[in-house]
């Protein structure tokens, strides 16, 4: 890449360009969420898109490239946290929303397949680490807040506990064929929450070997 030259895919262009943009990304997470990374085409995308190859190709170059763009568009789009004033009431917020996407058709499908493909492609793992980082920072000042309440341990970890309101989904929707429904939200937000309250996401202190 010469200097100066933008990664492919991280542009945020305007006017006409965007709307060309939001077309490609719409087309790709079809495609992903229908036939996988591995067959993520970017000629096929140009022709879902009504765009031409040219500009698919020379915009963002390959697959990832494009994968990274469609993860940076959904963390711009996704919904703010809530504050409901409660612990337990954001981080079943968190859940609920997490479900949600998760349980649609389209979303669910797209999610597991980026997230096989971040197995085995380092550009798309780097995108998915983005998108996650972007979203737990989002809901981590809802931690902060229950701590200033005395809800939580003063050196509670947000982060940790948002990534903890989240992994029972998703490795519900990867391993299992379980609904996710409002009883799995309800279940991740309260198990999330007492283990939050027992100070299971403190952070150790320095000098402790956390690898025993």
């Amino acid at each position: 890449m010469a200097a100066g030259e933008a990664e492919p895919g991280t542009v945020r262009p305007g006017g006409r360009t965007a709307r060309v943009r939001a077309a490609v990304l719409e087309a790709a997470g079809d495609l992903l969420a229908e036939s996988g990374f591995d067959r993520l085409d970017l000629a096929e995308v140009a022709r879902r898109a009504d765009v031409g190859k040219t500009t698919v190709y020379r915009r963002w170059g390959t697959p990832a490239g494009l994968v990274a763009d469609l993860l940076a568009d959904m963390a711009e789009q996704s919904l703010p946290r809530a504050e409901t004033g409660s612990l337990d009431g954001d981080l079943r917020a968190n859940a609920d929303l997490v479900c949600r996407t998760l349980a649609d058709p389209r979303q669910g499908a797209l999610f597991a397949a980026v997230i096989a493909a971040a197995t085995a492609d380092p550009g798309t793992a780097e995108a998915l680490h983005r998108f996650y980082a972007i979203r737990v920072a989002e809901w981590a000042p809802c931690v902060r807040q229950a701590v200033d309440r005395g809800e939580l341990p003063a050196d509670t970890d947000p982060e940790e506990v948002i990534r903890a309101v989240s992994a029972p989904l998703y490795y519900r929707l990867l391993t299992t064929a379980a609904p996710l429904d409002e009883a799995a939200a309800a279940q991740a937000a309260r198990a999330t929450a007492a283990a939050a309250r027992a100070g299971a996401f403190t952070r150790a202190p320095l000098g402790i070997d956390c690898s025993m």
